[in-house]
């Protein structure tokens, strides 16, 4: 049996990123219901977390919300939970849940949670909450996984106040993504993400909670690296720090309630 590990029930309501990050990881995204679970036995479990258990499950599949490998009507998996005020397991069974796996090559049938936290009690609201995200990252224009900073310029205009700074960064896939903060005279800096090799003056901030903002938000260090900066007078090196400090002031923070789950590679 494929090892996972998840609470039942989080520490805190996932947040936007916490969502994207087990949907990301996934390759399946399920509704299920849980028709048996067992404890196994601790002599089986050394590596459970102090005051959790870990359990056996066999599911049913109520319905796929996201992914294309096979699936059967039944499931099997390992889910770590906390155990409750009073040190007993959580009754499981009947429980209705959103499992976030990766199907286990050669054994039909049975799930590998991808980390923490991959199994959540299914809701109406949390199915909602889900299927733009799932939506975004299954679209072939998808925002791809960012990684870094590659390297960074800021170049002064032909008037006093005026600058171009762009931010060009690395990808999970090698696609392009560069960032644009343009100022003019007597005008608040604006500033655009272009997922395309094109470099557009016109290119606009991400909405928040949208994947283009959790890419970026989430992924980026909060300052440029001094080895990014290309250029070379001071005053257009403390620019492009500048700049850049701009956009991630204007992304703001990434919070989450879980820590974020191991992204497979694509």
């Amino acid at each position: 049996m494929a090892q996972g590990q998840s609470a039942v029930t989080a520490a805190g309501a996932p947040t936007y990123a916490d969502l994207a990050d087990l949907s990301d990881a996934a390759d399946l995204v399920v509704h299920a219901k849980i028709r048996k679970a067992i404890t196994v036995p601790a002599e089986r479990a050394a590596s459970v977390a102090p005051n959790h258990a870990r359990i056996y499950v066999e599911a049913e599949t109520v319905a796929l919300i996201a992914g294309n490998a096979p699936l059967g009507e039944s499931l099997r998996y390992l889910v770590d939970v906390p155990l409750d005020a009073r040190g007993k397991v959580p009754k499981l069974k009947k429980a209705e849940v959103v499992l976030f796996g990766r199907t286990v090559r050669g054994k039909p049938g049975e799930l590998q949670l991808v980390g923490p936290q991959a199994q959540l009690p299914w809701t109406p609201a949390l199915e909602a909450r889900l299927r733009p995200i799932l939506g975004e990252l299954a679209a072939a224009d998808a925002p791809p996984a960012v990684t870094g900073v590659r390297d960074a310029l800021s170049v002064p205009g032909t008037l006093a106040g005026e600058s171009e700074t762009q931010v060009f960064l690395s990808t999970r896939s090698g696609d392009p993504v560069s960032l644009t903060v343009v100022r003019r005279p007597s005008m608040a800096p604006v500033w655009g993400v272009s997922f395309s090799e094109i470099v557009d003056q016109a290119a606009r901030p991400p909405a928040r909670d949208t994947l283009a903002w959790y890419r970026l938000a989430c992924f980026l260090p909060a300052a440029l690296p001094s080895q990014a900066n290309l250029a070379s007078a001071p005053a257009d090196r403390a620019r492009a720090t500048a700049d850049y400090a701009f956009v991630m002031r204007e992304l703001g923070s990434c919070p989450r309630s879980f820590a974020a789950a191991p992204v497979a590679s694509r």
